[in-house]
């Protein structure tokens, strides 16, 4: 059957989508069996995560993953393939650089939209504000109605910036450039590796999920059962599949759906 399955790129977002953080076993052995058996007929897997490289590679340490990814990509916006010396992950292109240089330029011209940000969480919420090398990178709320409320602020705020966007994945939030984000990632590695739409298998949970998932990049969306309702709508209105198992079990289902050319749609 593998022979003859449309999914020639997969791309799967790790935490709830892959890995269960809320219930055992972490990892579903059919899923992991089943993706093994997609990579020796040829197809290539990708994790599209939120996670950085470092905390991806320890997730993939802590949980043992039995198979390794072809490529992986971080911080929903960039894309990395195997280095080739040794097993460092290495930009693949130069989109990283671009998008590097993007989000330096956006948030450089934000500066007192962040700034309206950064009081607004500290004097009306409860949530925490986190930093890295390069400034203001996102915060963590404290639970998911405090997070409509800075999402809602978010929104007024960037009206006149429409470039200044968001990632958001339960009480975690990432700032962004508007052009990068799951899906343009996933757009560049296929691109880069000729799969066209009609051959790409993607599956999330969340809301950082939905750019791969609304069936522009991938013909073939899909969630597992625990995806919030959000995302459900989403692979529904693409014409996906929604699963009725939760994690990689649902992952599993979507992936025995879309594997033969019968259950295939375009």
């Amino acid at each position: 059957m593998l022979v003859h399955s449309p999914i020639k790129l997969l791309s799967i977002d790790f935490d709830g989508t892959l890995v269960s953080r809320v219930s055992e076993p972490v990892l579903d052995t059919q899923c992991m069996e089943f993706i093994r058996e997609l990579q020796k007929a040829g197809a290539i897997w990708a994790i599209n995560t939120g996670r950085s490289v470092d905390l991806l590679e320890s997730g993939l340490a802590d949980f043992a993953f039995p198979i390794r990814p072809d490529f992986i990509l971080t911080t929903e916006r960039d894309v990395f393939r195997p280095g080739r010396n040794g097993d460092n992950w290495e930009p693949f292109g130069d989109w990283n650089a671009r998008c590097a240089r993007d989000h330096a330029e956006l948030f450089s011209s934000v500066e007192t939209v962040i700034a309206e940000f950064v009081d607004f969480v500290t004097q009306k919420t409860k949530a925490r504000l986190l930093y890295n090398w390069e400034g203001l990178e996102g915060l963590v709320a404290e639970n998911d109605e405090e997070m409509e409320r800075i999402t809602d602020f978010i929104k007024r705020a960037r009206a006149e910036h429409p470039k200044l966007d968001y990632q958001r994945n339960t009480v975690y939030l990432r700032f962004c450039h508007a052009d990068y984000h799951k899906g343009a990632a996933l757009g560049e590695l296929a691109r880069l590796l000729e799969v066209p739409r009609e051959h790409i298998f993607a599956s999330g949970d969340h809301h950082n999920d939905i750019s791969m998932l609304d069936g522009k990049v991938a013909a073939m969306p899909s969630c597992p059962a625990n995806a919030i309702d959000e995302v459900q709508d989403a692979v529904r209105n693409a014409g996906g599949y929604v699963a009725q198992k939760a994690c990689g079990a649902g992952v599993h289902e979507a992936l025995l759906h879309f594997a033969s050319s019968e259950s295939f749609r375009g």
